[in-house]
């Protein structure tokens, strides 16, 4: 062993040898000889406790995160409205949480406002510090609305969706309205309404000698390929299917109702004459 962790060794003992112990007697108690009992700390109550405190701070987490995405839709549904409503100027941060009576955030949550949230949003444009509602069109009134339509006419885009034109349009019921019969409505098959165009110059009468011609052409034997390269050869594009592909069902392989019989292996061939196959039943006697 070391000689120096002897010598310490040898000391510490001197030392707790040189030292008085003093005994400390317990005080008497008017009742005698009861000893007042320590209370027990319940480790299931700390542990619930201390599981609750973390379970708490998870919730105020959400909440504030959730309290803060709720601020933003807030925000951009106002903007949207007063848009359609025609205050189509912009405001500043302040002005925007006065109106919309969200006077009681934080700080750090204006600061993701004005930094992140805001900045950031597709439907909010931001303009020397201030805000205002940004729609897929910006229209001002009816002629506008019209000069798209026809816009999307002339550049075979089709039309343009009634939602779109009502959230970018102020007063787009009035406006649509007054345009009459400029504009046709046509109903999609998720109930969505489109606008398009009424070209009137295309509204022409047809001479009853081409629409025996036209109507005298039978087209019933020809496959569409047929027709497509016959165009193609003419100079002619057709139009492109450009809707939505229906997908065929994959037919799933039908099992076999009948089990295949199992083959055995023939034994005894040398008595191929002299036995009987039983299987299907006793043979009729001959």
């Amino acid at each position: 062993m070391d000689p120096a962790l002897l010598r310490e060794r040898e000391l510490f003992q001197k030392r707790a040898l040189s030292t008085p112990a003093v005994e400390k007697r317990p005080a008497a108690s008017d009742s005698g000889s009861h000893k007042k009992k320590k209370p027990k700390v319940d480790k299931d109550s700390s542990g619930s406790k201390n599981s609750s405190e973390t379970a708490n701070g998870n919730i105020n987490i959400k909440a504030s995160s959730g309290y803060k995405f709720g601020c933003l839709a807030k925000i951009v549904n106002y903007m949207k409205t007063r848009h359609q409503n025609g205050d189509t100027h912009f405001l500043t941060l302040d002005e925007i949480l006065d109106e919309t009576k969200l006077l009681d955030i934080s700080m750090k949550q204006k600061q993701w406002l004005m930094t992140e949230a805001l900045v950031n949003n597709p439907k909010i444009e931001v303009r020397d510090g201030t805000y205002g509602f940004k729609p897929k069109y910006n229209l001002k009134d009816k002629k506008a609305l019209l000069r798209l339509l026809d816009k999307h006419d002339q550049l075979g885009l089709g039309g343009v969706l009634l939602d779109d034109v009502e959230e970018g349009l102020p007063n787009a019921a009035k406006a649509i309205k007054a345009l009459g019969d400029q504009i046709v409505f046509v109903t999609r098959p998720d109930k969505k309404k489109i606008l398009f165009y009424n070209d009137k110059h295309c509204q022409f009468v047809v001479d009853e000698e081409f629409q025996k011609l036209w109507r005298s052409v039978p087209v019933d034997s020809i496959d569409e390929e047929k027709i497509e390269e016959y165009l193609k050869k003419q100079g002619i594009s057709s139009m492109q299917e450009t809707g939505p592909k229906k997908v065929m069902p994959v037919q799933k392989r039908k099992k076999q109702s009948g089990q295949r019989k199992r083959q055995f292996k023939t034994h005894n061939n040398h008595l191929a004459g002299v036995l009987e196959d039983y299987s299907d039943g006793v043979p009729a006697k001959k």
